[in-house]
């Protein structure tokens, strides 16, 4: 299984290569917080796509990474979530999600309920649930969520620098203009109502103190 092709479907950081390239080789992303272990194969993606999954990506709990709301997917939610989709190998996709669990990656998970019924969860935590998205040129598509819905948690606004590099990797994947990539993340929700796109930048909807701008933010 571990060889098998798979595309791992992000909606939140890892849109950008520069960040996801942490989670394959290990390291520290520039301006972050936390070192990552790394895939067992660093090799990077064969290929990688813009893709649009159905449901809706929302902001919620906190990140003391990036100081905000963290991007969850809501499968079952109306709407669409832009997306990138990177083709690795299952055993890459367990690394990735290993690491994104806070587990070790070295084990490769099992992905024959996700692959059979759409849904795998792996345990209650953030970003502990399988889900299938269907297939691209007969491979699945996967990604990992959790495993509540939007409407049964409370929404987080995600910070500038959480929002600035989701919209930097969603500009790479070059499925979408400037403008469009803002409006979309300013109308997430979480973002609605705290953030606003204007000439395809995000601008908060409130100016900040520059006091409370200049306080570190925690990890």
């Amino acid at each position: 299984m571990g060889e098998r092709a798979v595309w791992y479907v992000s909606y939140g950081s890892n849109t950008h290569l520069a960040r996801l390239a942490r989670y394959l080789a290990g390291g520290r992303p520039a301006g972050g917080a936390r070192d990552y272990p790394g895939c067992r194969d660093a090799t990077p993606p064969a290929r990688s796509v813009p893709w649009e999954l159905p449901g809706t990506v929302y902001f919620a709990t906190h990140s003391p990474v990036w100081g905000g709301g963290r991007a969850f997917y809501d499968p079952d939610a109306p709407g669409t979530a832009l997306a990138r989709a990177h083709l690795v190998t299952a055993g890459q996709f367990s690394d990735i999600a290993a690491q994104e669990m806070y587990a070790e990656p070295g084990r490769d998970l099992d992905l024959g309920e996700v692959l059979a019924t759409g849904r795998s969860r792996l345990g209650p935590g953030r970003y502990q649930t399988l889900v299938r998205a269907g297939a691209l040129d007969g491979v699945p598509l996967l990604t990992f969520t959790a495993p509540w819905a939007m409407a049964d948690v409370p929404w987080t606004v995600p910070s500038a620098a959480y929002l600035d590099h989701l919209a930097a990797g969603l500009r790479e994947a070059g499925g979408w203009d400037d403008a469009h990539v803002a409006r979309y993340l300013a109308g997430r929700p979480g973002a609605a109502g705290h953030w606003t796109a204007r000439d395809g930048v995000l601008v908060p909807e409130k100016p900040q103190d520059p006091r409370s701008a200049a306080e570190p933010r925690d990890g």
